[in-house]
């Protein structure tokens, strides 16, 4: 409706009626008589405020009222998406502004929902204008009913309908329900590539992610279709022809059928193989700030060889690296071959364009909503207003992903406008739970149910400090252990660490069982940071040990108890050095650990040495497996013509030592029949990872063949290859939600007619 008022009426009983065509549209030919205007009314608010209205008006009282400004207040009102329709009337010098405001959603509400989290989607519905005190659009939902259905798309879910019910309540508001019928998934019955004469259908089809419905589907999802998917096993199938020379190869069609019912998927690919090249040479071209010499000594290519497709990205890679330690943040490498197709031969071209040197501005952190922005930036190595170091950038990303704290970690390198010689860095985190609970147990034939317990708390609070509390219930250990430890005491990196200690411990006995001794320990621990890989460690503790007398107290702690009384004292020092270049804590494939712990008890009654090593060593090998090698040992030794204390004794068997052995029954048997462990310690521990069939390159869930060795001896017992334990087995290993899983299932190798076995154990939390 356009402005308008009768022809014989006088300006008084002018009547403007505007709707919202009327805010685009030329004005009629009867148009209002400019006036003054003494008064504003507004009617029809029920929930907006009136001042919302008067600051959306282009005229205030005193002003001078025209058509246009009358237009101009109809485009305002309508734009703040609060009115489904607006009048201006003119009353004498009045006007009066009627809305009829567009009803408030109530809730927002799903039924049927299962493939998506409620809480993410109503927050991007909310995003979109569509949330719980908004003001209701159909337009709004119906796009909103489309986007739904192609999230669905994405997770194959090609049958899914949305239906949604808007329900008037009272005070103009509405209740909103999507009502979600999703059907069942399509799976992905068959993946057919044909052209292919080189490599078989199988060999190819082993580079895909996608693959049709296996056993594992349920676990991996991967016999449902998606595109962006599909697109990057298609990406897969071209760099294993590149990378075998195929430099040409070339994939010509992609066919996706669906059936009637849209329950299963066919793919069908179509490639062209082309002919293998073979590298003639290799030449550096463009700007290589006069170290050409030191650029080709990074070069991976050689001729004679096969043209590679990796080994070309992973050259690109380096010098693009190498380009970042001097400071070139934005420097370009291409490779352009030069192909001469009669001899089936490539010449490689690398040309470099460093462009310009910048600094780092600054150094911001996204996407944290819990950690303080202090942990992440206190791991960084490159400094803001310094050079830009890639070398120091990367060793950056990598501290910060070994905090533990984040799914991902990304460092983005962002332009400054109107500043071509400087860059802020932002890293990107996406957090995740970082409180672990670790539970263990196990059961033989012969004893009960064993249970251990620990709740630990990294980066509590935010702060990149942990807290934690360790619970044993097991007969032949109790122990109650909490522990605090601050990564950065110092700013200069140095860590300290409390623990307090309460162990009861029952010496495993095969006829009696009844005698106990507690350790009540209260200690701390520095480390100081030497480089970014190796940390030494200090402590000094306070060690109270009290042996019981009861019916079956081992001899060795008899007679500890008659030289030494009921309780004794030591004060341990602790001199430590680790080393810990593995590529990730929890599922590492390749580097190295190493361990050295030194404890000397050097006052009270109890005066020994402990001595603990400890190497791991990860290699990556050929068909997504993992060897893993682990080497521990274990020393006592008492000082001063004192014995080791009995107390301090290594233990061995179970998880973390010679699995299929029982928890703590290798080593020394005591005259009474306990095993009370011994002074010296060996394990000896491989296992090779194995990725679970149709999982592809998820390593949250593995198997492992395991080998394992070693024994406990006495302090004046000589450790010889003889007398060692050994066991094997199968096991999988699982990222759970609360832990990394072990489960393992073995058989002893080597083993004596006393020894306790313990064919199946699991642990969650540790690593060998």
């Amino acid at each position: 409706m356009f402005p308008a008022f009768p022809s014989a009426a006088p300006r008084g009983a002018v009547v403007l009626i505007v709707a919202a065509a009327a805010a685009l549209a030329a004005p009629m030919a009867k148009a209002v008589q400019p006036f003054v205007i003494k008064d504003i009314r507004v009617e029809g608010l029920q929930r907006t405020d009136p001042g919302t209205v008067f600051a959306a008006l282009p005229f205030r009282i005193g002003d001078s009222y025209t058509d246009e400004k009358g237009s101009a207040a109809l485009r305002a009102l309508f734009a703040t998406g609060l009115f489904k329709d607006v009048r201006i009337e003119v009353e004498g010098d009045v006007a009066v502004v009627i809305v009829e405001e567009r009803a408030i959603i109530a809730n927002v509400n799903f039924a049927g929902l299962k493939e998506f989290d409620k809480d993410q989607l109503a927050k991007s519905l909310k995003d979109a204008g569509i949330g719980e005190g908004m003001p209701f659009d159909r337009a709004l939902i119906d796009r909103a009913e489309q986007e739904i259905k192609r999230q669905y798309l994405t997770r194959s879910l090609y049958g899914a309908e949305v239906t949604t019910t808007v329900t008037p309540i009272e005070r103009n508001r509405v209740n909103i329900t999507f009502t979600m019928n999703e059907g069942d998934a399509a799976k992905i019955s068959s993946i057919r590539i044909s052209g292919n004469t080189v490599f078989s259908e199988s060999t190819l089809l082993d580079q895909f992610e996608l693959s049709a419905s296996g056993w594992f589907s349920w676990y991996t999802k991967n016999d449902r279709y998606s595109r962006s998917k599909l697109n990057a096993d298609l990406e897969r199938l071209r760099a294993y022809y590149v990378n075998r020379g195929y430099l040409e190869f070339a994939i010509e069609s992609t066919q996706v059928t669906i059936s009637p019912d849209k329950q299963t998927i066919a793919i069908a690919i179509s490639i062209r193989e082309g002919q293998p090249y073979t590298v003639t040479a290799v030449r550096l071209e463009g700007d290589y700030l006069g170290k050409e010499d030191e650029f080709r000594t990074l070069v991976g290519i050689r001729p004679g060889e096969p043209y590679r497709g990796d080994t070309v990205s992973e050259t690109v890679k380096r010098f693009t690296e190498r380009f970042g330690l001097y400071g070139y943040a934005f420097a370009r490498v291409e490779q352009r071959p030069v192909i001469d197709r009669a001899k089936a031969q490539v010449a490689v071209v690398l040309v470099a364009s460093p462009e310009r040197r910048v600094y780092v501005r600054h150094i911001d952190v996204a996407g944290n909503t819990r950690t303080r922005d202090e942990v992440v930036r206190r791991e960084f190595r490159q400094l803001e207003s310094a050079w830009y170091d890639g070398a120091l950038i990367k060793l950056s990303k990598e501290r910060v992903e070994r905090l533990g704290y984040f799914k991902d970690v990304d460092v983005e390198t962002v332009e400054v406008p109107g500043t071509p010689d400087e860059v802020d860095l932002v890293v990107n985190v996406t957090e995740k739970p970082t409180g672990n609970i670790s539970v263990g147990a196990g059961y033989s034939n012969t004893d009960r149910f064993t249970f251990t317990a620990s709740l630990r708390q990294d980066n509590a609070f935010g702060s990149g400090n942990s807290l934690g509390v360790e619970v044993n219930t097991g007969r032949t250990n109790r122990t109650l252990v909490l522990n605090a430890f601050d990564p950065y005491w110092t700013v200069d990196g140095i860590s300290r660490a409390f623990d307090l200690v309460y162990r009861r411990s029952r010496a495993l006995n095969q006829l009696l069982d009844v005698y106990e001794s507690t350790n009540q320990r209260l200690g701390v621990t520095f480390g100081v940071p030497f480089s970014e890989f190796d940390t030494v460690y200090l402590g000094v503790a306070a060690d109270r040990q009290v042996i019981g007398t009861a019916l079956g107290l081992p001899l060795a702690y008899l007679n500890y108890r008659v030289q030494f009384g009921e309780a004794s004292m030591g004060y341990p020092l602790t001199l430590g050095w680790a080393r810990d270049r593995r590529d990730s804590v929890i599922t590492p494939t390749r580097g190295s650990y190493q361990r050295v712990n030194l404890e000397w008890s050097f006052a009270g009654e109890v005066q020994y040495t402990r001595t603990n090593l400890q190497l791991q060593q990860y290699w990556s090998l050929p068909l997504r497996t993992t060897l893993g090698l682990n080497a521990e040992l274990g020393l006592g030794k008492g000082l001063n013509g004192k014995p080791f204390p009995v107390f301090k004794n290594f233990y061995g068997g179970g998880l973390g030592t010679v699995r299929v052995f029982e928890q703590g029954s290798l080593g020394v048997i005591d005259p009474t029949g306990a095993y009370i462990g011994g002074a010296k310690r060996l394990n000896l521990n491989a296992e090779l990872y194995f990725p679970v069939p149709g999982t592809g390159n998820d390593k949250s869930l593995r198997i492992f063949a395991f080998a394992d060795a070693g024994n406990v001896w006495r302090e004046d017992e000589r450790m010889t290859a003889s007398s060692l334990r050994s066991s094997a087995g199968l096991g999988v290993s699982w990222i759970s939600p609360v832990g990394p899983l072990k489960l393992s299932w073995g058989t002893p190798l080597r083993a004596q007619p006393n020894d306790r076995i313990q064919r199946f154990q699991f642990q969650i939390g540790t690593a060998f």
